[in-house]
């Protein structure tokens, strides 16, 4: 047996990282691009499993020393280089990112960042707000816990087991019941996020890739096939990458059928994939080998860890992402693919083959008088650069209670919720309170006829929305006072339909029903259709967003035109239009209405509302 290079796989590296990159730049053009991790994980699976055996097969034994120095010495420069510069850059100039930097760094280098993220409450598809540049490396926490286990535990199938079968549907077993584990976790409607980032939930993929590896090693495959069986191997994988990318292009990463069996069967797909190009005699391998594949495969690591960062910064500085969506796209994977190519040529190509018992007589030798090495100077000078600067912010991390207390957004919001807390529970005001109330309301009213602060101060309406409306409620309160809101930060679309339906089914939903979503991505037809059935027979009114800093801001803006066509009880409240253009009436993030934008977001949703009582 010889281990092979096989150069298919970089082509399923490409479609993997392509398909997470074009998922985080354009979620709803490419809304099932989430799943690349998946094969990843599976390839991850195969590849370690079928190296393992084979080192088992041809010495008795596996070298553990040796496996985990390479895996160190492959993944940690890296890793380390990019979580240094992330945290250097925001210490420079996103102060407010630092928010449990140590705790990240930490979980992160030790490989258990995803549970970091869960026990944080951190949400993988709220693409709004400060978004953290370390989300993605969740995968990278599961893949260094598989590393770290996974060599112990083939050794000990392989010592006690022995047989390659029983091994198999140990895996394969094992496969399923962490795909049943993620049915079972997994709750409708609300945010996914603890069984996407939970290892106990994604060990599928990698057990499906062990279990292909134990019964299909690279080192035994015949060279050559007969016609039939050639024709029937490529058509598995031919039938397998077609659905992939279909999938790719149609799943969405909040539908009920990815967790209920559907990324299973995704993976299942690319363990066929992985096992079509895997084969010699087929013809899969020389179909996904050039070197465009071969420039990205090799790069895909790189590629993966610096892509985050790359886009929340980027759409951080960039304040109309919206007007040229394909063109900043661009833009950011060339910045990517720059930052990637620099990365593997200087950092993880030379480290992982660096003799690092000869650091100090590297560092001696490149600061001598007569050292040729002047770019080797230059180097060393900015990494300690970078990493005094990312050492400062680590030592210095901000308080979350004090980053919160500095943002204005978020003390009008508490505010409101407050008051918001206070109507529920019926609690009298005091004749303060009620004087500022009463100021308020004329405030919020002005404008309106005699007639339609009438029919305000009278109707009932249910207000359901993400953190515009949560800025906004308290106008929308004052305008109509028998309003009851609920709005939370961060909200999905998806995740106001279990709302919706507890109202309805308690006889709690008014006849006027206001929505105000969109602002944290896109939503998906069966999510539309859902909340329209719920609230079939009442008057519905959608405003629609104003996010320039974000490529979805158009897309949710169109799907919602194309929904009022379709159901005649939707009104669509044009906030976009009105205040494109006034940059004035918002907060520095351009998108959640401030103190004077307050008036006119308050004033546009009253009169679409009365102007049809």
């Amino acid at each position: 047996m010889k281990k092979r290079y096989i150069t298919g796989f970089d082509g399923l590296r490409t479609l993997a990282v392509v398909g997470v990159i074009l998922y985080h730049i354009m979620p709803f053009k490419f809304q099932g691009g989430f799943l690349g991790v998946p094969i990843f994980l599976v390839l991850s699976g195969y590849l370690i499993t079928d190296h393992l055996v084979l080192e088992y097969e041809q010495t008795g034994t596996i070298d553990l020393k040796n496996f985990y120095i390479k895996r160190i010495k492959r993944l940690y420069p890296g890793l380390i280089t990019m979580l240094m510069a992330t945290t250097a850059y925001i210490t420079l100039f996103q102060r407010q990112l630092l928010v449990n930097i140590r705790g990240v760094i930490v979980t992160n280098l030790l490989y258990v960042y995803n549970w970091f993220e869960i026990a944080h409450g951190e949400s993988y598809f709220d693409k709004f707000g400060n978004q953290s540049p370390f989300t993605h490396l969740w995968t990278l926490a599961i893949e260094g816990q598989f590393y770290l286990f996974w060599p112990l535990i083939m050794l000990a199938l392989l010592v006690f087991v022995r047989k390659k079968q029983p091994i198999f549907d140990i895996l394969f077993i094992g496969s399923f019941v962490s795909a049943l584990l993620m049915a079972f976790m997994f709750h409708p409607n609300q945010d996914p996020s603890r069984v996407y980032y939970g290892t106990d939930t994604r060990l599928f993929s990698i057990f499906l890739g062990a279990s292909l590896a134990i019964i299909w090693p690279s080192g035994r495959l015949r060279q050559r096939l007969d016609g039939r069986l050639r024709l029937m191997l490529d058509g598995i994988g031919i039938v397998s990458l077609l659905l992939m990318l279909w999938m790719f292009m149609t799943t969405s990463g909040q539908s009920d059928l990815v967790y209920r069996g559907g990324m299973y069967f995704f993976s299942l797909l690319a363990t066929l994939l992985i096992a079509a190009v895997a084969h010699p005699g087929a013809d899969l391998n020389r179909m996904l080998s050039n070197p465009v594949f071969t420039w990205v495969g090799r790069r895909s690591y790189g590629i993966y860890i610096y892509q985050y960062p790359v886009l929340i910064f980027y759409e951080s500085a960039v304040k109309n992402i919206a007007a040229h969506p394909w063109l900043h796209a661009i833009i950011e994977i060339i910045i990517i693919c720059l930052i990637s190519e620099f990365s593997y040529r200087c950092i993880e190509k030379k480290l992982s083959k660096f003799d690092y018992s000869q650091t100090w007589l590297v560092l001696r030798d490149s600061f001598r008088k007569n050292s040729p090495f002047k770019w080797r100077q230059v180097g060393i000078v900015t990494a300690t650069a970078v990493t005094v600067i990312a050492l400062f912010g680590i030592i210095n991390q901000p308080d979350a209670s004090a980053v919160q207390k500095d943002n204005q957004l978020q003390q009008v919001i508490q505010k409101n919720e407050q008051a918001t807390a206070k109507r529920k529970k019926g609690k009298k005001l005091t004749a303060k309170e009620k004087q500022e109330q009463k100021a308020a309301q004329a405030s919020a009213q002005k404008g309106l006829t005699a007639a339609q602060k009438k029919r305000a101060q009278m109707l009932q309406v249910t207000a359901v929305g993400d953190s515009v409306m949560a800025d906004g409620m308290e106008t929308l309160q004052n305008i109509f006072p028998q309003m009851y809101v609920d709005a939370k930060v961060g909200r999905q679309v998806a995740e106001i339909v279990p709302i919706l339906q507890a109202l309805k089914n308690q006889g709690k939903l008014a006849d006027t029903v206001l929505i105000g979503e969109g602002t944290n991505g896109p939503f998906t037809q069966q999510t539309l259709d859902q909340i329209m059935t719920i609230t079939k027979g009442h008057k519905v009114y959608w405003i629609n967003v104003h996010v320039p800093t974000k490529n979805w801001q158009n897309q949710v803006n169109s799907d919602l035109e194309a929904a009022a066509k379709k159901y005649h009880n939707l009104t669509i409240i044009d906030w976009y239009s009105k205040s494109n253009n006034h940059p004035d009436w918002f907060y520095s993030d351009n998108v959640h209405p401030n103190s004077n934008g307050l008036k006119y977001y308050g004033d546009v949703v009253a009169r679409a509302i009365l102007k049809k009582k």
